[in-house]
């Protein structure tokens, strides 16, 4: 389906007597010159944005492939003549905007609406469409997917807050480390001197461990809060998941969990820094294991996505000339619904212990390398999409 288009209903009688009270408005009238309806079908089957119109009666006369798509509806149906609120049952908020079109005294210009269904937000406008006298035979809504541009809103809201949480942070870490290192060597001085009080010794440990874990904690907001500095380079995606297999397996309990590892063959080199990708991929394996209390499965998979597919668009707004694809997907409990919002977030953590940090950090590499990562979990498992262009149509920047 490309376009579906079918007549507007004729004007009823009572309506032809009321816009006789509007007889002295001069007639709107759309300007063409020599166009056939042939070029209109084309034009509004090719526009970027979704077109939706009905009749007075609540009928679809047109709507677009763009449309359905942002919709969710199968494009090789035909919904003309059929009412728009059993079309767009699933979605009970357009389906209200609609109801109100011709009950409105203005109606909504550049309004946006975010899909409970699909998650979605469209920008929108609703505008009456009227006969040659200016009486309301239809309405119609025109629409686009602002989803891309909300992230990039909020990635720049998070820049803006992190920014300012970095300069407090820095100056508290260093302020905090200086006397954790002190504590640290006069326990180790105590624990010498009590060589003999078994006691003693066991309750010195715990101080030192306590000590180094909170030096961690310590070590880890600074490397959060330092701008990251990438030493790009050729860099192999495959080479960075295998060095994190075995980089994840020295910091956490793999246990018996299966890795499933499919690396395509001659994947392209892509401009980025091996190290900090292997950081990002073992990162993401850890919080994986810590999760699935090792049992279970994980899949690591790649494959390169071209310009024109779901996920190649970029933060900034550009198309890459191909996109690398990572995905790690596990079978895990999975994340609840309410906190997947929450999950890139710095100092959020649903463990007994940790600094919240880990995913904040890996969304900061990737953001550096100019990509993206998305989340998605059920109850069945918990997947990480993390895209990478492999060549950029905007130029390197770093």
């Amino acid at each position: 389906m490309r376009y579906r288009l079918c007549e507007l209903p004729a004007v009823p009688p009572m309506a032809a007597a009321q816009r006789s009270t509007e007889s002295s408005r001069p007639a709107r009238r759309a300007k063409t010159r020599g166009t056939s309806d042939e070029f209109f079908r084309d034009m509004v089957a090719n526009m970027r944005n979704g077109v939706l119109a009905f009749d007075r009666g609540g009928r679809i006369v047109l709507i677009n492939d763009e449309a359905c798509r942002i919709f969710g509806l199968p494009t090789d149906s035909d919904y003309l003549g059929q009412p728009y609120a059993e079309v767009f049952r699933a979605h009970p908020d357009i389906v209200r905007v609609l109801s109100g079109a011709f009950e409105m005294a203005a109606l909504p210009n550049r309004a946006e609406l975010r899909l409970k269904p699909t998650d979605k937000v469209i920008g929108y406008t609703l505008s009456l469409v009227r006969d040659q006298h200016e009486a309301p035979i239809g309405a119609a809504l025109f629409f686009k997917d602002l989803t891309h541009v909300e992230q990039m809103e909020e990635r720049e809201r998070l820049r803006d807050r992190l920014a300012a949480l970095g300069q407090m942070a820095a100056a508290m870490a260093h302020e905090i480390k200086n006397p954790l290192a002190g504590i640290e060597v006069m326990a180790g001085l105590l624990r010498r001197q009590l060589s003999d009080n078994a006691g003693a010794q066991a309750l010195v440990i715990d101080i030192i461990n306590e000590a180094k874990m909170a030096n961690a904690i310590v070590q880890e907001m600074l490397e959060f809060v330092r701008p990251v500095r990438l030493q790009l380079d050729r860099a192999s995606v495959g080479e960075a998941l295998r060095n994190a297999l075995a980089l994840a397996e020295g910091k956490a309990k793999r246990g018996e969990i299966v890795i499933d590892l499919q690396v395509e063959d001659a994947l392209p080199a892509i401009h980025g820094d091996q190290y900090q990708l292997t950081q990002v991929f073992a990162n993401l394996l850890i919080n994986a294991y810590e999760a699935m209390n090792g049992r279970g499965a994980i899949r690591l998979a790649t494959r390169i996505i071209g310009a024109g597919d779901e996920g190649a668009l970029l933060p900034d707004g550009h198309h890459a000339v191909a996109t690398m694809l990572v995905e790690i997907h596990d079978n895990g409990p999975g994340v609840p619904a309410e906190l997947t919002d929450k999950i890139f977030s710095p100092f959020f953590t649903t463990k007994a212990q940790g600094s919240g940090l880990g995913l904040a950090i890996v969304r900061k590499i990737i953001d550096a390398h100019e990509g993206r990562i998305d989340m998605t979990s059920s109850a069945t498992g918990t997947c990480f999409r993390v895209m990478l262009p492999v060549e950029h149509t905007g130029g390197w920047v770093r």
